[in-house]
């Protein structure tokens, strides 16, 4: 099995932990964490990070008392995550991963499934998930909105731009998002999916859905968020209405992100 040249080539760029820790970025990484605690098992549950990239999220869990391990397709990736206390790490394919049957009580996936085009992989990806976490564990998986693109056009006002058209008609047409102009702020070949979609291909690959929830919701559309969440009073009352609107319906497609909640 193999990821698509232009996907790795994106992230051995070694840009993900910059992204996530500073400007709009930083509302992903809480909201995120802010659901998995929610959800965890206590510590220290053992955790498979699935394309945990440099070891973000992992190295806060290994921080928490949690036993992390990393597989990620991305090489750089990997030798940043082995780097951080607590964790350890190996290249992998969420498709076909390498660990045993019931292994870990916590499965993260928080970024295979948008870089897996074609439905039958992302089943597939789900079926390993599901099978390397322990009966009644949790698999936790993030997707990206069929309309984040769109939105972030919007947002930062380039909608004139012919090649932004085009990546927004691939995302509408069937969910596919491709950055054939090679542009830096266009991210890469990607699923972008319709939030309806996801209940279908966690059934498809026998787990049980527990729930579909918004990251960000409508919040990272704000020009000034950087600024909110600079600010610890505005940017706790703005992650306290978040987890209110987390889980309504009406909201899910806005979000850029989306996180999915099952247990096998």
């Amino acid at each position: 099995m193999s990821v698509p040249v232009e996907v790795i080539a994106h992230y051995a760029e070694g840009q993900e932990h910059a992204r996530l820790t500073s400007g709009h970025g930083r509302l992903e990484l809480w909201r995120t964490q802010d659901i998995l605690l929610r959800n965890l098992p206590p510590a220290p549950a053992r955790v498979l990070d699935v394309g945990g990239g440099p070891g973000i999220y992992a190295e806060w869990l290994a921080g928490l008392g949690y036993a992390v391990h990393v597989v990620d397709p991305v090489r750089l990736h990997v030798e940043q995550a082995a780097s951080l206390a607590g964790v350890t790490a190996a290249v992998g394919d969420a498709r076909a991963l390498a660990e045993r049957d019931a292994t870990y009580d916590v499965v993260l996936a928080l970024g295979p499934l948008y870089h897996l085009l074609e439905r039958a992989d992302r089943v597939r990806a789900w079926q390993e998930f599901g099978r390397v976490v322990v009966p009644g564990g949790l698999v936790a998986a993030a997707a990206i909105s069929r309309y984040a693109a769109l939105n972030d056009g919007l947002r930062k006002e380039v909608i004139l731009d012919p090649s932004f058209r085009h990546v927004v008609e691939g995302n509408l047409t069937d969910g596919t998002h491709r950055n054939d102009a090679c542009l830096p702020d266009r991210f890469t070949t990607a699923y972008f999916h319709h939030p309806d979609e996801l209940a279908g291909e966690v059934a498809d690959a026998g787990l049980l859905l527990r729930g579909v929830l918004g990251v960000e919701c409508t919040a990272w559309l704000v020009a000034t968020l950087p600024v909110m969440l600079d600010d610890p009073v505005r940017r706790g009352l703005l992650l306290d209405w978040l987890r209110r609107i987390e889980a309504e319906p009406t909201l899910l497609g806005v979000s850029s992100h989306l996180l999915v909640l099952a247990s096998p």
